[in-house]
């Protein structure tokens, strides 16, 4: 069987509800490696927040964080990173637009740096992880540099109106995500950015088509991805609207989904 590259979602995906990767899982993913295959992972996250599952599973390829905006190869300099960043005016009057919407916070990040509105102790511990550089303060003032991405956290009834302002406002030159639980959260990035973009670079890269790519996504972010894929798979605890442009539909991200689908494709014992 020609190499597949299999592209891996983190949260509500690759990982369970603990944050963890299941040993059945593992395991066909390194099986699924040893007969040739490529494996990958995209995520919304930063890499600080992502490099320790790369790092337990053992991959030798790029990585695409920030939904897009940062793809790099942790372990080979000299591929040609591809890191994608906010215009800071356009930051700038998003955040002064925010201030007639109730709303939690804004984060910008740039890179491993965190720049946050207001304080909150419960942002803090999420954000720590990988111990980022942080900065607490109106980021119009505090922020000096382009972002690679701008977090809005809102009360689930603000979030459409937000929504709907930016795409009124900044269709153009920034793209925005809804994330679901804990917390409603609206992602930002610059815009024609999503998984899909930064995973076509990675393909071309291994010379594997795009028919040959499978991936695995539950959330409102992994779209572009699903419909991209060769095979697009959408998780069994995934949003209706993924499932409804999926190729398939397997099993939870608590129910070892990613192993079902892979041994049936890959004719894997």
């Amino acid at each position: 069987m020609k190499p597949h590259l299999i592209v891996l979602d983190l949260d509500g995906t690759l990982l369970t509800d603990e944050k963890i990767i299941s040993k059945k899982t593992a395991q066909t993913l390194k099986q699924a490696e040893e007969q040739g295959h490529q494996i990958m992972i995209a995520t919304g996250r930063p890499y600080r927040a992502s490099a320790m599952y790369y790092r337990e599973l053992g991959l030798k390829t790029p990585i695409v964080n920030f939904n897009g905006a940062f793809v790099h190869h942790p372990t080979d300099r000299s591929w040609k990173t591809i890191h994608e960043t906010i215009s800071l005016p356009i930051v700038k009057d998003v955040v002064d637009a925010m201030q007639d919407f109730k709303l939690h916070n804004i984060v910008a990040e740039v890179m491993d740096d965190v720049y946050m509105q207001y304080h909150d102790t419960k942002l803090l511990d999420i954000f720590s992880f990988g111990d980022p550089i942080i900065k607490e303060g109106d980021i119009r003032t505090s922020l000096q540099v382009d972002p690679t991405s701008v977090l809005i956290q809102a009360d689930s009834k603000t979030v459409e109106p937000i929504r709907k302002h930016l795409a009124d406002v900044h269709a153009e030159v920034i793209d925005h995500r809804r994330w679901g639980a804990p917390w409603d959260v609206i992602e930002i990035v610059r815009h024609g950015l999503n998984k899909a973009v930064g995973i076509s670079h990675v393909s071309k890269w291994l010379d594997i088509p795009r028919e040959r790519i499978i991936a695995f996504g539950d959330e409102d972010n992994d779209l572009e991805m699903i419909d991209y894929a060769g095979v697009g798979v959408a998780m069994g605890n995934g949003i209706d609207r993924l499932k409804s442009i999926a190729n398939e539909v397997t099993l939870t991200n608590n129910e070892d989904g990613i192993a079902e689908v892979l041994k049936d494709r890959l004719l894997m014992k």
